[in-house]
């Protein structure tokens, strides 16, 4: 099997902390991978030190077989990277952004000229190539920053969260462009924290917690470890947050996230703690507006192995 990306016992420290954690991971070819991690799990760094932004502390990072560390030229020119905050430069003109960028990886001449627009063309931004991003929209800048990023025609393309705060017509735009990024040969990491992206795109998928892979996988593969589970959906009516320690000390419950006025509760299928969970609720004077069972998806995984929401 042919891998782009083979990371072995990758840590990074800053001080004592340990941010990533002896990490092993493989990306095989022409997959869309979706890393998953809330909040300090240690997803930006591992993505940093890929992008070779940011340097080890001990393992190895290899791209199309060949060390990142040793062989940093090749890397670069075969790495491409959307990152959450947007890089562009909103005093030069669209074509001005991405010719720039390509040009950083040594493109010269008409090949970048002719990369350039093709990069343009491809987000949809061809019409638009005299204009400046301070006068785009959330989602056309999104789709600029991608177009610098893949005019270099990379193998390996990491997208760090690129539909973040930008209107669905826009999302949906961006989600396409993957899927046809992929078609043409490239391979993808995504990350999002829209778990219905990473369900409806990625074909494989690795969750992180405390810089480490705690669980990796196709979504079949990773809704198959919550079989013996259940995630019950509780709506209330509250005005601040509701101390969830009393549910999570009732017998079956193995995790409780409050989102807004939505209570997630993941329990062990064979116990039947339904009415306990409500008579506790009724006990706590919390008022009850819906409940309903919800069938297995990343989500529940991913509150079952991690005790957090992906967005937390």
């Amino acid at each position: 099997m042919s891998y782009v990306l083979e990371i072995n016992s990758l840590t990074k420290k800053f001080g004592d902390f340990i941010a990533v954690d002896h990490m092993s991971l493989n990306v095989r070819e022409g997959e869309i991978f979706g890393f998953l991690g809330a909040n300090g799990a240690g997803k930006s760094t591992t993505i940093n030190m890929i992008a070779s932004l940011l340097r080890s502390t001990k393992g190895e990072i290899r791209l199309l077989g060949k060390n990142i560390a040793k062989d940093a030229k090749f890397a670069k020119m075969n790495t491409g990277i959307v990152p959450q905050e947007l890089a562009i430069y909103e005093d030069m003109t669209a074509y001005e952004n991405v010719s720039f960028f390509a040009g950083l990886y040594g493109l010269r001449g008409d090949l970048l000229r002719e990369r350039t627009e093709e990069a343009l063309a491809f987000v949809g931004l061809a019409d638009k190539h005299k204009s400046f991003p301070k006068n785009f929209s959330g989602g056309m800048k999104r789709r600029l920053n991608i177009a610098c990023a893949i005019a270099h025609r990379p193998k390996l393309i990491i997208m760090d969260e690129p539909t973040v705060g930008i209107d669905p017509h826009s999302r949906n735009y961006i989600l396409n462009s993957v899927r046809k990024l992929n078609e043409m040969g490239c391979t993808i990491i995504y990350t999002s924290h829209y778990m219905e992206e990473v369900e409806e795109i990625c074909s494989r998928i690795g969750i992180i917690d405390h810089g480490k892979i705690i669980a990796e996988g196709t979504k079949e593969q990773l809704k198959s470890i919550i079989t013996d589970s259940k995630e019950i959906w509780i709506g209330i009516k509250v005005d601040e947050m509701y101390s969830l320690d009393s549910l999570k000390s009732i017998p079956g419950v193995t995790a409780v996230l409050q989102e807004e006025n939505t209570l997630k509760i993941v329990s062990k299928a064979e116990i039947n703690n339904l009415n306990r969970i409500i008579q506790q609720l009724i006990k706590d004077q919390v008022e009850i507006r819906s409940v309903e069972e919800q069938a297995p998806n990343l989500e529940s995984v991913f509150l079952t192995l991690t005790g957090r929401n992906l967005r937390d």
